[in-house]
């Protein structure tokens, strides 16, 4: 095949797929009308065409979607083609043409996060997202960064090499599960801060029990107080609605293969604009890129099929509506934990008030083992969940996703009542 025919040929492949790619679109959109998120909540109807739109092995009930999500049909044909393109050149194809087309990507997530594209820098995921910050940030010995003892353990562990290294102190504080309410986590972050605190780190909803964090009124308290707040959004974008740009951060970290079905190995770093310059690029960047955002993005060479799919799955959220999935991630979640919360062996661990939690709940138990549990149902009944242990409390993370059935849900909480009977 020539280069003509070629281009030929792509093109006809590239106006089929933007056609297949409507389809959901259309789809949903009649499907949704005249609803309610809440109303839309329960029509199975809707959420059985969201279901066929993922390709998942439906021989395991997958309840870590928390991990990572699968990604929907569009976004993996998306990235086949671009990885079939790029392994054409790859300089040409992928450097030259690919590569640039990131940019597009970069302009879809500062619409979606309500900030400016040059405010955004494209990640591998929300670890090396976060501590691009967290290492980049001028800090002394004697310098106090402030945390929780609940907050992401590769974040916490990243700020105790830097205590090792540089001699800056990590205080972390404590917080109730399930917490009584936002105020009580607010005032807990506002009496820590102590005239040595030059960082904030908080989570904004935690990869633990789903806790949401008041982010907004932390901010302005920081800000008061000139501290800078970055804030770990690994599991909150795309899981519910809310704009960066809202919360006063200066840095945001996000994983998009967890809750926006991005291909995995993509997330990304907001970085407020007034903080670019002096903030220091974990991989070594030119001078001349200090003013920069992409600056962050310096990893050497890297594919660019999993960005650029990045734009089918913001699609895609578009599609079904962050509101939308919000309320049926509730009504999941919801669905096992009234039902698990009238057995004497259970204890929820998340607060179910829809201002504290989104689809991300947790099972604790009462005289029976959690990591027995979580075995149990992998080993017996092909029920993968996470077993989260912790200091002050230990359970299992439950995380359905939008392309879970209402029959798996109630599979899952029946095989949790067996194990704990047999217990």
């Amino acid at each position: 095949m020539d280069r003509r025919s070629f281009f030929h040929f792509t093109s006809g492949v590239a106006a089929a797929t933007a056609l297949a790619s409507q389809l959901p679109v259309r789809a949903f959109a009649a499907a949704a009308k005249g609803k309610t998120a809440e109303e839309l909540a329960v029509d199975e109807d809707f959420w059985t065409q969201v279901r066929n739109e993922f390709t998942t092995d439906r021989t395991v009930i997958n309840m870590n979607n928390g991990y990572a999500s699968p990604a929907p049909r569009t976004v993996q044909e998306a990235m086949k083609r671009y990885l079939d393109y790029t392994n054409m050149g790859p300089y040409h194809t992928m450097v030259r043409e690919l590569d640039p087309k990131i940019e597009t990507a970069r302009r879809m997530i500062a619409e979606a996060a309500g900030c400016d594209p040059e405010e955004i820098a494209i990640t591998r995921n929300s670890s090396e997202a976060l501590e691009i910050a967290q290492m980049g940030i001028n800090l002394k010995a004697g310098d106090e960064v402030l945390t929780t003892n609940q907050d992401y353990p590769r974040m916490l562990t990243t700020f105790r090499q830097r205590v090792r290294r540089e001699g800056i102190k990590l205080k972390t504080i404590s917080f109730p599960v399930p917490v009584t309410s936002q105020d009580d986590l607010f005032h807990r972050y506002e009496q820590a801060i102590t005239p040595q605190t030059k960082l904030i780190l908080l989570c904004h909803i935690t990869n633990r029990t789903g806790q949401i964090l008041p982010v907004r009124r932390i901010c302005d308290m920081a800000h008061e107080r000139n501290i800078p707040v970055i804030v770990d959004g690994a599991h909150a974008f795309s899981q519910f609605p809310y704009k960066i740009s809202d919360l006063n951060c200066d840095y945001y970290g996000v994983s998009l293969h967890k809750w926006t079905f991005a291909p995995i190995g993509t997330g990304f770093l907001y970085v407020r604009k007034s903080r670019i310059k002096e903030t220091w690029a974990l991989m070594a960047s030119s001078e001349r890129n200090d003013d920069d955002i992409r600056k962050f993005e310096e990893v050497g060479t890297h594919p660019a099929a999993n960005f650029d799919a990045i734009c089918e799955a913001l699609t895609f959220n578009q599609s079904i509506g962050i509101d939308r999935k919000a309320a049926r991630l509730r009504y999941l979640k919801d669905r096992w934990a009234t039902r698990l919360a009238k057995n004497p062996k259970v204890r929820i661990l998340h607060n179910p008030d829809p201002e504290m939690s989104c689809g991300i709940g947790m099972l604790g138990l009462q005289g029976a083992d959690p990591a027995k549990l979580a075995d149990a149902l992998q080993r017996k009944h092909a029920i993968y969940t996470a077993f989260v242990p912790h200091e002050e409390y230990t359970g299992i993370r439950i995380t359905p996703s939008v392309y879970t059935t209402l029959a798996e849900v109630d599979h899952f909480a029946a095989c949790v009542e067996l194990e704990l009977k047999n217990a």
